[in-house]
């Protein structure tokens, strides 16, 4: 169904904004007026101008990439969200009200999202419902803290604990990335280089050279065959590499590939120290964030497991759950692991 962001007065003349479902804007002008406001502004909202269909969920339903790309993009958006959101609180402002401000913030997957959380809170969800609603935006964690926050009382200080813990772990995020950013421009440099080298400049020199000497040495001869191939199959070895760079992201996409992939990754001789204590440092900030808020252990190190996106960590802390529910200490299961540092 279509949402409708509108503005206008209500019977005491205040000014008043939000947002509805409706089949048609006539509907929606109708329903307003039932309820005494005078509508100034009635205008569809994103989600409905761009003719695509929605999930249940709120997220919008297109190709596969786009999606991925749209939900990135609304996970990190949630991070300001959650600020923002907890400042609307502690200013004494309803949440729905507060939830409207947001929604007028933000574009995109985000704001779709938030649109579909204010409509179910608006029907008599909690705002931990709604969130979960919305998997593809929200976290487990971030779902179990909000709830915690709100059957305490506590809900703006547990949302501001959540954005800077998410501030802290894009901030790792960005040290990693800027870490490996170097060496992956010079590989990919380089390699742009040498294509470059091999089809455009190599071949005239290889040709003045044949003319001047009767038999090329054999490295000369090793250079022209590499050259002659990239030439004249060039376009065949793209297609190749491409279809089988396809198969492989299909069959690391799967359970056992991408187990096998992601404890591939940990062994790397640089890649992977600094992979482990990227991990290690986002499981530790979620047990210790949730576990401060009164989540229990356990659910804690659940939470932190699904938070991670290491099949190996996962795993691990999936072990490490079942030992604490047998009753055993969670440092031997660590170390029974394998992957978590001795200092962990």
């Amino acid at each position: 169904m279509p949402v409708f962001s509108f503005t206008g007065s209500d019977p005491s003349r205040s000014f008043v904004r939000g947002t509805l479902a409706a089949d048609s804007p006539r509907q929606a002008r109708d329903h307003l007026r039932s309820q005494g406001v005078t509508v100034r502004t009635l205008s569809p909202l994103e989600s409905s101008e761009s003719g695509e269909s929605t999930s249940p969920s709120g997220m919008r339903i297109g190709g596969g990439l786009w999606s991925w790309i749209a939900s990135r993009r609304a996970r990190a958006a949630w991070t300001d969200g959650a600020h923002e959101l907890s400042m609307l609180l502690r200013a004494g402002i309803p949440l729905i009200e507060a939830l409207d401000t947001l929604a007028s913030q933000h574009r995109g997957a985000f704001r779709t999202a938030v649109i579909a959380m204010r409509d179910r809170i608006a029907a008599g969800s909690s705002l931990a419902d709604a969130m979960a609603a919305q998997s593809n935006v929200f976290d487990q964690a971030s779902v179990r803290l909000v709830e915690v926050g709100e059957n305490a009382g506590t809900l703006e200080t547990v949302l501001e604990q959540l954005a800077q813990f998410r501030q802290r772990l894009s901030q790792l995020g960005d040290k990693v990335m800027t870490a490996l950013l170097y060496p992956a421009f010079l590989m990919v440099f380089g390699l742009l280089a040498t294509l470059f080298l091999m089809t455009w400049v190599l071949p005239p020199l290889l040709e003045n050279l044949q003319e001047t000497v009767s038999e090329l040495p054999w490295p000369t001869k090793v250079a022209k065959a590499m050259s002659d191939l990239l030439v004249g199959y060039g376009i065949y070895m793209l297609f190749i590499g491409a279809g089988t760079a396809l198969g492989v992201i299909t069959i690391f996409r799967g359970g056992a590939g991408r187990r096998w992939l992601d404890k591939q990754l940990l062994r790397l001789p640089i890649v992977g120290p600094m992979l482990i204590k990227q991990n290690v440092a986002r499981i530790a900030t979620v047990i210790g964030l949730l576990s401060r808020s009164g989540v229990t252990l356990p659910e804690a190190v659940r939470l932190a497991g699904s938070s991670t996106q290491n099949r190996v960590f996962r795993e691990a802390l999936a072990h490490c759950c079942d030992d604490m529910a047998a009753g055993k200490e969670i440092a031997t299961s660590l170390q029974r692991c394998g992957v978590f540092p001795p200092l962990a």
